[in-house]
Formats: structure tokens, sequence, C-alpha cells
């Protein structure tokens, strides 16, 4: 016969932080349950059409200037600088990940009372958490990378971290290079590029590739076809094809040119994948037409500083997925402020707010779904501005 310990049985011998620690653990499991992540809603915008954009700027700008943010949307998230901020895609909670200078993740639920201000707070890593995302096709799960080496699953419902991927150290960048996001493109600040497959066994690369760079600091793959990924390198963006990758000095099926200076981001839009933002600390924002992937002529120029210090996250603009020709970007002067513009160098809208937004916001990101936008400050505090019926 078996006999089943009871839970203080099972917590004999264990120290006082130990039994701290396991009821932490338990709280915070409880509370990612209560999220329903598994049952959460997630809705495809599909690609709209460009000739309709006009017709709905106004509406778009009529949405943005609604979005408020209020003393409650301000959380400090983690503890150090932010270098990396995800929505999770849920169309039903506002769930927000940051990572910052540390190694530390914190969640953030904009509805919940949970903790200190809803925030849950872990150390998946021991440097900077260089980029995260959430998992579109299980947005149970949750990626991050860093400067130590490690790439990290987690899994949000039970709050439990996997190794994916693990080498030395120096993990930049990375995004998801199948639908079924098993399959992941990552840069190093080495100049490799490792394509990591999660069904594989283990923590290694099905294929490691140098480039003839110094480092990657962004690789963004195509939306709809997904052989294809960008690569921000030191002044030039390549984009390449994964299906005829060499080991080293492998050839782009396309170069976009112009950049004089380092290359911080280049994004494919969103949806449809015919536009690469990029951003230079040459103090430019660059829009160039990727409808043909053979050719990417440059479209527009956007002059904006980009001189962040030592002391600030690089800034990057970022597109709006439900608006896939407009991108938003932080701001160094004063007032401090997050601007949303078009891809014609049209200003659309400014976000600001004398009393809750007093910090430079490095990291910007809009959700997948809803009229929400949120940055993060070099304190490690998460900023959202939100319309009245999305902060529910």
């Amino acid at each position: 016969m078996y006999h089943i310990k009871s839970e203080e049985q099972t917590n004999e011998g264990l120290s006082a932080y130990e039994l701290e620690r396991l009821e932490n653990i338990k709280k915070n499991q409880e509370f990612l349950s209560s999220l329903n992540i598994y049952k959460v809603h997630i809705t495809n915008t599909g690609i709209i059409q460009a000739q309709k954009y006009l017709r709905l700027h106004l509406r778009y700008r009529s949405t943005l200037s609604k979005m408020k943010i209020t003393k409650d949307n301000v959380a400090k998230v983690v503890k150090k600088r932010i270098f990396s901020a995800a929505f999770h895609p849920s169309s039903s909670n506002i769930l927000m990940a940051a990572g910052d200078y540390s190694g530390q993740v914190g969640l953030w639920s904009l509805s919940s009372t949970w903790g200190d201000d809803g925030v849950l707070l872990f150390e998946p890593h021991s440097r900077p958490v260089t980029c995260m995302a959430f998992s579109s096709a299980n947005p149970t799960y949750f990626l991050s990378t860093s400067y130590d080496g490690s790439m990290r699953r987690m899994d949000v419902e039970k709050a439990m971290f996997d190794d994916v991927y693990d080498v030395d150290d120096g993990l930049k960048t990375f995004d998801f290079l199948s639908h079924d996001c098993m399959s992941v493109v990552v840069g190093t600040w080495f100049g490799d590029i490792a394509f990591v497959d999660r069904r594989t066994p283990g923590n290694t690369h099905e294929s490691l590739h140098r480039l003839d760079t110094k480092t990657v600091r962004c690789v963004s793959v195509h939306p709809l076809q997904k052989q294809y990924f960008a690569v921000a390198e030191s002044q030039f963006v390549n984009i390449y094809d994964s299906r005829f990758m060499k080991k080293s000095k492998s050839t782009p099926v396309c170069q976009l040119m112009g950049h004089s200076k380092s290359i911080t981001s280049a994004y494919f839009s969103p949806n449809s994948g015919n536009r690469i933002l990029t951003s230079c600390m040459d103090n430019y924002i660059r829009i160039y037409d990727t409808s043909t992937t053979s050719k990417a002529p440059l479209l527009k120029t956007i002059r904006h500083d980009m001189q962040t210090g030592r002391w600030l996250s690089k800034l990057s603009a970022v597109w709006d997925p439900k608006q896939e020709d407009c991108f938003a970007v932080g701001y160094l002067s004063r007032p401090r402020c997050v601007q949303v513009y078009h891809e014609s160098g049209q200003l659309l809208h400014t976000f600001s707010d004398e009393e809750n937004l007093c910090t430079v916001q490095s990291v910007v990101a809009f959700h997948p779904t809803r009229s929400v936008l949120m940055g993060g400050n070099s304190s490690g505090r998460l900023h959202v501005f939100a319309g009245h019926t999305e902060s529910l």
C-alpha cells in the first residue's frame, strides 16, 4: 500500500528561507493561473490594404488621442534599466513583460492588485535581458535572451523557466522563424546567426553562421515569407534567405544602403512585410520598400535624435501591428514623450503627460490588438497609455 505524504510531512526539514520561497512560488503560480492564459482570445487583425490607409488615418489619430496615462498606469516592474519589453497577445488581459540590466524579468498585469502593484519578478538571467517575445502560437510561452549567453523559455502559467539555447555569452536578438514559433533565429553580439529548433533535445543550435560583421544588433523575420530575415549589422541591413545560408560569408538577397553609423534596429512591417523600419545612430529613422525582396529602395528618411548616451537604452522605432504603416519611438528632449509617425514622415500624435511621464521612454511597444502603448525607462518603470475602455 502506498502512503501519500501530507504537505507538512513533505516540507519537513526545509529552512525558513526555503519554506518562504516555496510559498512565494505557489502564490505566483496561483496568480498566473488566474489570468487564464490558455483561454485568452487572440485577435487576428489581418492585412489592411494599403489603399485604405488614408481613410483610416483620421480614425487612427482619434484613437491615439483618447489613449491616456494615469498614476495607476505606471509601475516599477524591474529594479534596473529596462532593456526590452513585450505585450502578451491576449485581448482580454493587459499583461506586460520587461527585462532589465541585471537579468531580471518582471511581469505586470495592469488590472491586477496581486503582489506589489500587480508585478511578479523573476531572475532567469545574470546579465542584461536583450530581447523578449511571447509565442503567438502558444501564448503560455515567453522567450528571452541575455548577454549572459542564455535563451530561456518561461511557462507563464506555471512560472517556470527552461533552457532553450546556451552559449558562452553575447546573445543579442531573436525572432520566430516559423508560424508555430518552434524555430528561432538568434543573433549574437559577435556577428553570428544561429538557427534553433525548440523541438530538438538539448540547448544547442541546428546550425551556426558567421556573418561578415562585428556584431548583430537586430534580426527580424518576414511575417509571411518566413524564409527571409533581415539583419541589422554594423552600418547596413542585409536580407537573407535561411534556405541558402553558409557557415561563413553568406550572400544576402538584398542590402539596405544609406546608414552612416551603427544601426540600432531593423523591423519588417508586422502584417505584410512590405516595409522595413530602421533606427540609426546617425540620427535618422528610415523606411524601405521591401515589397520585392530582391530590391529595397529607400522611401523616407526622418530626422530623430538618437544620442541616448551610456545611461539610457538605445532608442528603436517600432511598428504598430494594428496600423502597420505607423510606428512609435521615444523622444529625448523635453517635455518627455513618445511620438507616433506615419511612414510618410508625418507626425500623427505625441503621447505626453507632465505629471505621469517625466523620463525618457527608450523602449516602446504597441499592444498587438488593443489601443495600448507602453514605454520603459532607465529606472525599471513601465508607463502605459490606454483608452478609457482598455484599463479594465
